[in-house]
């Protein structure tokens, strides 16, 4: 296992490398540049900050120089003086990951839960029921469901603040309002997960020792039902934690996926390409967690 590990972890760096690359061509190749929209603009100050960010060199000496900056921490920020990439990154990151940790826990819990009742109960009321609000909470989009819950938890039952980052409070309803569309999958995903198992022969002939239901279901069936969270769980896991933009920008969260949006409009090509870069880093680890938890869940798997 450590080998494959190892060879996974020496794998990423050319991928992300040609991330990089691709991004940073995007970017040159759509019109405009990082300071047009500044106004009253001297020519002579344009021309210097440009020269500064060498955005004035060939395409190569320019991508040389954001990638050097980005691998030893010194790129700065276009618009933010002062800042590097690294220090936004760093600012804004444990904020999403907090936010992120808070919704994948929650929607683990509650959708690993209602998938094995939804299971277990197969056609009955409490299948529906569950289900259903799975359906639900995968049509509704994020920037729907956010303002209905600070509509009635926040202004009508005046349970929770609407919006902010300051406490524990303000930090239930945008981690509830991220979670809740993939604790909706991972619903759909551990139901379909459970029944293909609990049909199984080891299942059976668990229960036919005499072990309680808690025991079969937990003890035996749930380890291979939850395969395809799972695998679902890779990306997933990557990008709730990496920030949602929507989510950040109705609570106000200053998290990473607030700044990248706001880095793309102002055409930051600093802190995009350190942003995309990050995630994809972030992505390709979390898929390489996912081959490893395969051979703990499943002892049938083998990594190469």
């Amino acid at each position: 296992m450590i080998g494959f590990v190892l060879r996974r972890l020496l794998g990423i760096v050319p991928l992300v490398a040609l991330l990089a690359l691709t991004t940073f061509a995007l970017l040159q190749l759509a019109p405009g540049g990082p300071f047009d929209a500044e106004r009253n603009f001297p020519p002579e100050v344009a021309r210097q900050l440009e020269a500064r960010f060498q955005l004035d060199q060939p395409f190569h000496v320019q991508f040389q120089a954001y990638a050097t900056g980005l691998m030893d921490g010194t790129l700065p920020s276009l618009k933010r003086p002062g800042l590097t990439v690294g220090e936004l990154i760093a600012e804004s990151f444990p904020v999403s990951l907090t936010l992120g940790a808070m919704a994948l826990a929650f929607a683990l819990l509650t959708g690993v839960s209602a998938g094995i009742i939804g299971a277990i109960r197969q056609n009955s009321a409490w299948d529906w029921m569950t289900m259903g609000v799975a359906l639900v909470g995968i049509s509704v989009p994020n920037f729907v469901l956010g303002p209905l819950l600070i509509l009635i938890f926040a202004l009508w039952l005046g349970w929770l603040p609407p919006a902010r980052w300051q406490g524990l409070d303000t930090m239930i309803l945008p981690a509830v309002t991220l979670g809740l569309a993939y604790a909706a999958y991972i619903a759909r995903l551990t139901r379909a997960g459970m029944l293909e198992v609990v049909r199984a022969d080891f299942v059976r002939t668990a229960r036919a020792k005499g072990l309680s239901e808690a025991a079969v279901v937990f003890g035996h069936a749930l380890r291979g039902g939850v395969l395809p969270v799972v695998t679902w769980l890779g990306p997933a896991t990557a990008r709730i934690l990496t920030g949602t933009v929507v989510i950040e920008k109705i609570f106000q969260v200053p998290g990473l996926g607030y700044y990248f949006v706001q880095s793309a409009l102002d055409r930051d090509y600093s802190m995009v390409l350190g942003v995309v870069t990050f995630y994809a880093a972030i992505l390709m680890v979390m898929n390489l967690l996912v081959d490893v938890a395969y051979t703990v869940l499943d002892p049938r798997v083998r990594l190469q």
